[in-house]
């Protein structure tokens, strides 16, 4: 019989999806450019419905037709590498799936070419790592919805399930996929910031040892800050390094890596000219984080200077729960904000309430609190989800712990750049108005851009006063 589908690239997610397709009864077909890598995922799982192929030509032909085939090989070049060798083998109808972490305007590409071939390319944006792949991850299909329902029933099956629902929804065609879950790891990002910045509150101005700190994370993950990166956190925490008997969380470098999402949805944030301040300010931190060196060097010249006054450590504990969980609305806000605007730049459909459903299990930023995110979208058509009346109410009665944590930190001389950027924003988002109309005023004096008026409509230029 032949194979319902294949897998390229046997690497850590490639093998553990191979892995979780046959799981849930379907036939798949393996194949690795170093032939050894998928013999060896082969002989291991001899038990399951799974075949590994030595070349390519073999791989395809074991495939039913139209052919389905997900490649999970590195995002850039060799995907494109991967393409030139599938197109002369393939037929028209066969499909392409690319699982990887594409950059989404390459994804919009790759469709354009494989179309004018008669070909399908569908760009499916898969979170929850190498756990998720294996178990169930959250995903976001993009491309010709007739070709992804051919593929439907496989990915709802073998994706995470939330309260009986598939953690999986079409989103829409060419690069709609791969750009949601780029958004999703910007979002991700300034998850993983504001956490880092508590704990670093907690450690630095509250003084908790880091089993309280844990017992605190806990804590947090049994109300309305339950996710899965609380819960990772608060295991981190208690964790012991088998080498030195420390603290594990104590001996690892506080240097962040990255591999280009985040920066990719800040770069679209300024293209789209949509303010995505918390996403940013956890991008720009990783790269404030690598230059270690000049940091060290830094800590020994520019000394602090502040008035830290006292700290009652219950009452920051408290205040900064719900400190991270407005600042963390925030940065969901104006992740679905670049989302929309996305829409309409490309052309696209997209359903936010139930990307916030698939976002509920699986993936890396999966929480409780979306679910009230998806019912905020399934109620009407929002501006901004800060504008929904449930996170409204949240907001307004919150931000005073958030203006508490943050003067805390500058006081204490603590860099809180999420819990910052999260209040400017809520402060500027919530002003009728703003500082910007001196900044019309000077483009207008230096360079005779115009301005608007509010008094009357029309665009206007003043002969300004002559400035030496």
């Amino acid at each position: 019989m032949k194979n319902q589908i294949g897998v390229i690239g046997m690497a850590v997610m490639g093998s553990n999806l191979a892995l979780n397709i046959a799981d849930h009864g379907y036939r798949v077909g393996i194949f690795n450019r170093t032939v050894a890598v998928a013999e060896k995922v082969y002989e291991a799982n001899k038990d399951k419905s799974i075949q590994a192929y030595p070349t390519l030509p073999a791989f395809l032909e074991s495939l039913e037709r139209p052919r389905k085939m997900i490649l999970m090989v590195k995002a850039g070049q060799p995907v494109d590498a991967m393409i030139d060798q599938l197109i002369p083998l393939l037929d028209q109808g066969d499909i392409v799936i690319d699982g990887g972490n594409s950059y989404f305007q390459d994804t919009r590409r790759r469709s354009a070419l494989l179309e004018s071939k008669g070909l399908v390319y569908l760009g499916v944006g898969i979170s929850g790592g190498e756990e998720g792949a294996r178990f169930g991850p959250a995903i976001m299909p993009g491309g010709p919805l007739e070709d992804y329902q051919k593929v439907q029933p496989i990915f709802e099956a073998i994706s995470a399930k939330v309260n009986g629902e598939p953690c999986c929804t079409y989103i829409g065609t060419d690069g709609a996929g791969h750009y949601v879950k780029m958004v999703h790891n910007g979002i991700e990002y300034g998850d993983m910031q504001l956490i880092a910045e508590s704990y670093w509150i907690l450690k630095q101005i509250a003084g908790l040892s880091n089993s309280e700190i844990g017992d605190v994370f806990s804590r947090w993950n049994a109300g309305k800050l339950e996710s899965f990166l609380i819960e990772i956190s608060s295991v981190i925490f208690k964790e012991k390094d088998p080498e030195s008997g420390k603290d594990l969380i104590d001996v690892i470098l506080d240097k962040a890596g990255q591999k280009g999402t985040g920066k990719w949805t800040v770069e679209e944030s300024v293209n789209l000219g949509i303010n995505t301040s918390v996403i940013t300010s956890a991008v720009f931190s990783r790269f404030l984080s690598a230059m270690k060196d000049e940091r060290v060097k830094a800590s020994a010249v520019l000394t602090y200077q502040g008035d830290p006054g006292g700290i009652d450590r219950q009452v920051l504990v408290d205040q900064l729960e719900n400190a991270l969980f407005l600042s963390k609305i925030i940065s969901y806000a104006q992740g679905f904000d670049l989302l929309k605007q996305a829409m309409t730049t490309y052309g696209w459909s997209l359903d936010f309430a139930k990307i916030a459903k698939i976002w509920r299990g699986g993936c890396i930023i999966r929480a409780q609190f979306l679910n009230d995110i998806s019912k905020a979208f399934e109620s009407s058509d929002l501006d901004n989800l800060l504008l929904d009346g449930f996170f409204a109410a949240i907001a307004n009665t919150t931000q005073s712990d958030l203006r508490r944590v943050v003067s805390a930190a500058a006081l204490q001389g603590v860099s809180v750049p999420g819990f910052m950027s999260a209040l400017s924003y809520f402060d500027g988002y919530r002003s009728a108005d703003s500082s910007a109309n001196l900044i019309q005023a000077q483009r207008d004096l230096f360079g005779a851009h115009t301005f608007e008026r509010t008094d009357k409509e029309g665009v206007f230029h003043h002969e300004w006063p002559a400035v030496q």
